[in-house]
């Protein structure tokens, strides 16, 4: 999800980057405190990935989780940039798991914030470009994207994975079960498909397992190439 971006010049852009460098350097941690930091799982992204992509930018991360080669952390702050004019160049479509905390600003400029996430995705929906969210299957929230051109609801509760750097205070602090119904949302003004669809979260995991399986099956032909 949200991140951090190792400091440069020992500087630190806003509030919730600090927050968020403290949390990394505490000597252990609670499953409590990793908020917005759980991570995407590989079979979950590239199924979504093999759906509505190629992504090219991922949209929230801590740069060393990003999923794609081009990315954004909480110091980059996503909704500063024109993702529009970044696809532009990239020739791909973006993804985003969001942060879901409480909206915050840094000089006037919103960092956090799920109504902020989603509205910023439909102007640059208008702009141009294909955007893609996995997000929370709330639509009583505020926050819910009403005008997104395609919502896919996940069939089955949706797993995270810990951030690298979570340390377990103790024994209690490991994952147990799903976490929430999850959807997808796709903006992309373009959008020819249905306004809404269903898919099954073992499909979904199906899929982004038989790409890494391909994937892998590449790259160890490309080994045994490179040893003959």
């Amino acid at each position: 999800m949200v991140s951090v971006r190792e400091l440069r010049g020992g500087l630190m852009s806003n509030k919730y980057c600090q927050a968020l460098v403290e949390l990394r350097n505490k000597p252990a941690h609670e499953l409590k405190e990793v908020g917005d930091q759980w991570r995407t799982p590989d079979n979950i992204f590239w199924g979504i990935n093999t759906l509505f992509g190629p992504f090219v930018l991922d949209l929230f991360t801590d740069g060393d989780n990003a999923k794609c080669a081009a990315y954004y952390t909480a110091e980059d702050n996503a909704l500063a940039h024109d993702w529009s004019e970044r696809l532009a160049e990239l020739k791909g479509a973006a993804f985003g798991n969001p942060p879901y905390s409480r909206a915050s600003q840094h000089e006037g400029q919103y960092i956090t914030g799920m109504r902020y996430i989603m509205k910023h995705a439909s102007a640059m929906r208008d702009k141009g470009g294909r955007y893609v969210f996995l997000i929370k299957a709330a639509t009583s929230e505020v926050w819910w994207p009403e005008d997104a051109d395609h919502i896919a609801f996940i069939r089955g509760r949706i797993g995270f994975e810990l951030p690298a750097w979570f340390i377990p205070k103790d024994e209690k602090q490991v994952p147990t079960g799903a976490f929430f119904a999850g959807a997808i949302a796709v903006f992309d003004k373009t959008w020819k498909g249905p306004a809404i669809s269903y898919i099954g979260r073992d499909e979904l995991e199906a899929c982004g397992e038989a790409f890494l399986a391909q994937v892998r099956q590449q790259a160890e032909k490309l080994v045994r190439e490179m040893a003959a």
